[in-house]
């Protein structure tokens, strides 16, 4: 696991021990940057069930403003933070509750979603962002899910992107829209 490009280009990121915890792989998050390339310099990020911190340290290292990292976990808030120092970054790191966070956050340009799969937290936490309106006009969220992952329909004013279908990862996009 790297960084892909950037200012942090190449640096390799420490993963999780064990088999328990599975990071968004190279290619996934790849094609994920692929749809954003254009949408991260400058933006406030969220990633949210941060495991690794993979995605948010990518975006800082493509230009983003800041970004937030939550993970309930203490271990994967620690293997966060040793990321961002490897990398020469400085970030929030939050051990909290992810779906509890939501609730109390401020907004953001970009939401990365990468919950483990099957427990259903994808639709709490997209259901969440859109109670509270915590993604900016214009900004993006894109939740990795299980290809067969059915995601709750968006409400105004958010509406829903594209899906990607890379083997069994699918990835899905939502906006916000402005007004």
């Amino acid at each position: 696991m790297r960084v892909i490009t950037g200012s942090a280009r190449g640096r390799r990121l420490e993963e999780p021990a064990g088999r328990d915890i599975r990071p968004t792989t190279d290619l996934v998050k790849e094609a994920a940057f692929s749809i954003v390339q254009f949408d991260v310099e400058g933006r406030q990020v969220l990633d949210l069930f941060a495991v690794t911190g993979q995605l948010g340290i990518e975006a800082l290292s493509r230009g983003a403003a800041g970004c937030v990292f939550v993970d309930r976990s203490r271990a994967a808030a620690e293997l966060v933070r040793r990321n961002l120092k490897r990398c020469g970054f400085t970030a929030p790191v939050l051990q909290a509750d992810s779906l509890a966070y939501l609730e109390r956050c401020g907004k953001f340009g970009l939401i990365f979603l990468d919950p483990p799969y099957g427990l259903g937290l994808e639709t709490q936490a997209l259901e969440k962002i859109m109670e509270f309106d915590i993604l900016l006009e214009g900004g993006i969220i894109v939740c990795e899910t299980r290809r067969e992952t059915a995601l709750p329909a968006p409400r105004a004013p958010y509406c829903l992107g594209r899906e990607y279908r890379y083997g069994k990862v699918k990835l899905t996009t939502y906006l916000r829209e402005s007004g």
